[in-house]
């Protein structure tokens, strides 16, 4: 039975959830980011994207390339709500679903579409139905395998659907630079390319023996099967994340204590907050710290059990902070927090006695998490962090990932 495989891809799905929150910015020239001098591009709107502007771009790049654009600085906790809600519309055509970000994922169909074609109306559907519910678009490829169908999705941006069976790969793949190769970099390119093997079509034609010359046995096999169409890999549905963590780069330096502390708990409680959304605890905990003269410390803890609270969290982070931190003269450029060690909530060994303090403040937890489920991320917020937005201090300088 031939292999039917979707790669669906969000356009420029910040942006669009933010047209769509204020129509007012259809049509414009739209970048979400810090538009500070230490801002990054997370993702632009195809109007920004004529000018040059790219995600992961410097701010300082693109309101040069971009002057005139519209800056929004994100809404993580709305573009995580919308995206879930397209996961569970992916859902309902098939339970082989593997998300890669927050606006792309790939899904199987074998067995569910009798082949490419059948694949590409159920496709369609897709994005019927997440363009009525969500009012977003979305691209689509349908191919054999991951690769291809990766590749297709990014052939006809946005609101495209292109099939790209393996019959097509000459005429369609071949032709592209080989840097859409899966495993090719700047430096593989450049060794590519010294070679004289500049487009994907060259690489299959090349021959296995003067690619490795180029880029060792291993590399040359899997480039040579990635060129010729070839992808076994499967989809893996229910991944367990390895670690959850949330970081900050600050628009100025922190040098405030009590900046830094209001930041330590607000990235606690996000951290806390994704744990209980997914179910699960963590037991070690990670702090990475970046001060303005780019000095990085990374240091982590193993706390005596898992949990997805904000209140343990933040007590052995400060802990961390005062034992493990030396900021001498400089200020936090950057703050982050992450824990891993991650198993299912509930999976550990019970208390055999109730700590009735624990259990108000998991009642509290759970009731705001409802509350923000209901009525929008921003529904509830502790009173130190809401006194925190009023003291004046540095804003970040970016929060969000870049997505395409």
């Amino acid at each position: 039975m031939e292999r039917v495989i979707l790669h669906l891809d969000m356009d420029a799905f910040y942006a669009a959830v933010e047209v769509r929150e204020d129509p007012s910015l259809a049509g414009k020239p739209l970048i979400i980011g810090h538009a500070g001098r230490r801002g990054v591009v997370s993702t632009a709107s195809y109007e920004a994207r004529r000018f040059g502007v790219r995600s992961a771009m410097p701010s300082v790049t693109a309101m040069r390339l971009c002057p005139d654009a519209v800056w929004r600085s994100g809404r993580m906790g709305l573009y995580g709500e919308v995206s879930r809600a397209i996961r569970r519309l992916m859902a309902d055509v098939t339970p082989l679903v593997e998300p890669l970000s927050i606006d792309e994922a790939f899904l199987d169909l074998t067995g569910i579409a009798r082949d490419l074609e059948g694949g590409a109306e159920l496709a369609r559907r897709l994005k019927t139905r997440i363009r009525e519910s969500q009012r977003l678009s979305a691209s689509v490829g349908v191919a054999p395998n991951k690769f291809l169908a990766k590749v297709a999705s990014d052939m006809d941006k946005p609101d495209g659907l292109v099939l790209l069976p393996l019959a097509a790969v000459p005429d369609k793949l071949w032709p592209l630079p080989v840097e859409r190769l899966w495993g090719v970099g700047p430096a593989t390119a450049r060794r590519l390319r010294g070679g004289g093997i500049v487009r994907v079509g060259d690489v299959a034609c090349a021959g296995r023996e003067p690619l490795a010359a180029l880029v060792g046995e291993g590399g040359a096999e899997h480039l040579l099967a990635l060129a010729q169409g070839r992808d076994e890999r499967p989809v893996v549905s229910g991944r367990r994340a390895k670690s959850i963590s949330e970081e900050r780069t600050y628009g100025e330096d922190l040098t405030d204590p009590d900046l830094v502390d209001r930041a330590l708990l607000a990235r606690c409680e996000g951290v806390a907050r994704q744990l209980r959304r997914k179910k699960l605890t963590g037991r070690i905990l990670h702090l990475k710290v970046r001060t303005g003269d780019f000095t990085t410390w990374t240091r982590s803890a193993t706390l005596p059990e898992p949990t997805d609270m904000t209140e343990t969290l933040v007590a052995a982070t400060r802990e961390l902070w005062r034992a493990k931190i030396r900021l001498g003269a400089h200020g936090v450029r950057l703050l982050g927090v992450g824990v891993s060690g991650l198993e299912p909530a509930g999976s550990g060994q019970s208390k055999l006695f109730t700590d009735t303090g624990e259990e108000r403040a998991r009642r509290v937890a759970a009731a705001a998490d409802a509350a923000r489920e209901k009525l929008g991320p921003d529904a509830v917020t502790r009173a130190r962090l809401l006194d925190g937005k009023r003291k004046r201090g540095p804003g970040t300088a970016s929060s969000l990932p870049s997505v395409d």
